[in-house]
């Protein structure tokens, strides 16, 4: 196998396991991790993902760009050219649950995703860090980052740019696409690229502890909130608002777990948050006029402000 995958209660492990080819993306490591998102995102019992490489040299070193010997110049420079026109199938369709905007192997899946950065992330394997993680832990000793583009003489055909320009200051971006130098975890720390720098021997455990804080939380409004910030967080504040609010009332009225966590506060308990659905039930009932006085009234209340309480902010502010 091209890659590990573990699930421990509600936390998947992915792993790339080539480290003696420095666990590059290859044809079958990239067959294998696109089914990998797929599963993941198909069973409702993964609340979190953890993605890393096995090893302690690389965490994923980018395509493999060594060509197949068979195949002539000729025809590789023919492939190139027809591939602008007629991009490979599945290069940049979408799989179940994930953006069809991304290629297989950059999805932006709707559940969190713990990048446990262990050695090397070059070229594609930088790009999954932005297309396809939330949070970015990296080995202190280990850990090595490189864009790998301007170098080859590229700028490159997958989304790195795009999402590195949008993740990280326009300074510190441009700097690592028009210099394309390596640096380590404590300068990813600084401009933002990374989270946190643990010592290599601690860095499963600490991408653990979150990924399994994370799978606490209610899985339904988890996996909804990762979805507005990428799909609708630069649309028009207005109308995003709007979105997350038809997306919290549907939380509210559709799952056990909307009401779950406001009981859990109000008897201070700790919440158990389980995903499930409320089952559809009967219409309501028409109102009569006395209802209809009643829920207008109690809208009126929670708009305007009592006589007690404007003779208060009065009192408060009056110079």
């Amino acid at each position: 196998m091209a890659i590990d995958y573990e699930k421990q209660k509600h936390v998947a492990v992915i792993s790339f396991n080539n480290p003696k080819q420095a666990n590059v993306l290859d044809k079958v490591t990239s067959y294998e991790i696109s089914e990998a998102w797929k599963e993941v995102w198909r069973d409702p019992d993964i609340r979190a993902i953890i993605l890393t490489g096995k090893g302690d040299r690389h965490f994923c070193a980018g395509h493999n760009l060594k060509p197949r010997p068979d195949v002539t110049e000729e025809e590789r420079e023919y492939l190139a050219t027809n591939g602008i026109f007629w991009p490979r199938f599945g290069s940049f369709f979408g799989k179940p649950g994930i953006d069809g905007r991304m290629g297989d192997h950059y999805p932006r899946i709707w559940k969190p995703v713990i990048a446990a950065v262990n050695g090397w992330a070059a070229g594609a394997g930088f790009y999954i860090l932005l297309s396809s993680t939330d949070i970015r832990i990296a080995s202190k000793e280990n850990a090595r980052f490189k864009f790998a583009l301007l170098s080859n003489g590229w700028v490159g055909g997958g989304p790195g740019a795009t999402l590195l320009t949008r993740q990280l200051r326009y300074a510190d971006a441009m700097q690592v696409l028009l210099t394309d130098e390596a640096f380590g975890a404590d300068e990813a720390l600084r401009i933002g690229l990374i989270n946190e720098v643990v010592s290599h021997d601690r860095l499963l455990d600490r991408a653990h502890e979150i990924a399994e804080k994370i799978a606490k939380m209610p899985p339904l409004a988890t996996r909804m909130m990762k979805e507005f910030v990428i799909r609708f967080g630069e649309i028009p504040t207005d109308a995003a608002w709007q979105v997350q609010t038809l997306m919290n009332n549907l939380l509210i009225q559709t799952t056990a777990d909307g009401s779950e966590g406001k009981q859990a506060f109000l008897e201070k308990r700790e919440p158990s948050f389980t995903g499930r659905l409320r089952q559809k039930g009967d219409a309501y009932p028409d109102p009569d006029q006395e209802q209809i006085d009643r829920y207008n009234e109690i809208i009126r209340s929670s708009e305007t402000l009592s006589p007690d309480e404007i003779e208060e902010l009065d009192e408060r502010f009056r110079p």
